[in-house]
């Protein structure tokens, strides 16, 4: 099939929007050349660029054709470190014939990704989503064992350079009080253990998972670093759907991850009391339904663990 790729228009104001937000005045002369951008890797790549797909907050997703006709997405990023540990992660994730990851350009930070389910987003997830995307974890989790320290960034410096000092500097003026004093004992003994350090997806929302049309899951978007794979039994626990079965995934957590759950909880605090503050410093609504399920996780850890 022979495609004629257009110039795209320029941004949509609500994607421009989100990724100043994000990245500050530093993205805007990037954001003024994407269209352009995304317009020559269509060309280079032959691809028949249909507009633009407005989500996400850290990159401009496009969509388009291949030669072939099959439908796929371009996606860019205007931070170069996260182009480069997302596009090692998902070819570590799916190599061959199984790849998401079609074509990449590393001087434009541009890549041609697979369109799941033919459509953005992917197929309607399955009636088993919870047992499904536990087990695409797991197998995750099985690949990145094998990846060398030092691949990607450390998850130790990840919480030692960030999760800690925004939680201590957010808790001096939160009104969540009572919740980190009832949290911080959990966490002064966490600690990572170095035979379940792996490959992390480490942003397991639901968004970021897109079902094919078998119902199989495909890990996408993620921020890859290595650490303790309780990390992302926790966030996944927390975030797939806040205060939405919540206790079924914190089962299958530890159920597929063979760890228990009094073990699971401390990182389901730590990262929850990260989330809980950063959603009432950012005036987020949802920082009542995190401190809901907060305290529902504390009761389970008062019942298993000990400070």
């Amino acid at each position: 099939m022979t495609t004629t790729c257009r110039a795209l228009p320029p941004l949509p104001e609500t994607c421009r929007s989100r990724l100043l937000a994000h990245y500050g005045s530093a993205a805007t002369t990037w954001l003024n050349g994407v269209p352009g951008l995304l317009t020559n890797a269509g060309r280079r790549w032959n691809l028949n660029l249909t507009g633009y797909h407005d989500a996400g907050h850290a990159s401009v997703l496009a969509t388009a054709h291949d030669r072939e006709g099959s439908p796929v997405l371009v996606k860019m990023w205007f931070d170069a470190d996260r182009y480069a540990r997302e596009t090692a992660a998902l070819r570590l994730w799916r190599p061959g014939q199984d790849r998401v990851l079609l074509a990449a350009d590393d001087e434009h930070r541009v890549a041609v990704l697979r369109m799941i389910a033919g459509r953005p987003g992917g197929d309607k997830p399955p009636s088993d989503e919870t047992a499904r995307v536990a087990e695409a974890v797991q197998q995750a989790h099985g690949i990145g064992r094998n990846v060398r320290p030092g691949r990607f960034p450390p998850l130790a410096d990840h919480i030692r350079n960030e999760i800690e000092p925004r939680i201590r500097e957010r808790g001096r003026t939160s009104r969540y009080g009572r919740h980190i004093a009832q949290i911080t004992p959990y966490l002064a003994g966490l600690s990572a253990d170095a035979a379940r350090r792996t490959v992390l997806h480490a942003d397991l929302y639901r968004e970021n998972v897109a079902f094919t049309r078998q119902g199989r899951p495909m890990l996408l978007d993620p921020l890859p670093m290595q650490g303790d794979a309780l990390f992302d039994w926790a966030f996944w626990t927390l975030y797939y759907r806040l205060g939405n079965g919540t206790d079924d995934r914190l089962r299958e957590a530890a159920r597929r991850s063979g760890v228990a759950r009094s073990s699971i909880l401390p990182w389901c605090l730590l990262i929850g009391l990260h989330g809980l503050l950063y959603y009432e410093d950012t005036r987020d609504p949802r920082h009542q339904q995190m401190a809901d399920v907060l305290t529902v996780l504390l009761s389970y850890a008062e019942k298993e663990t000990t400070p």
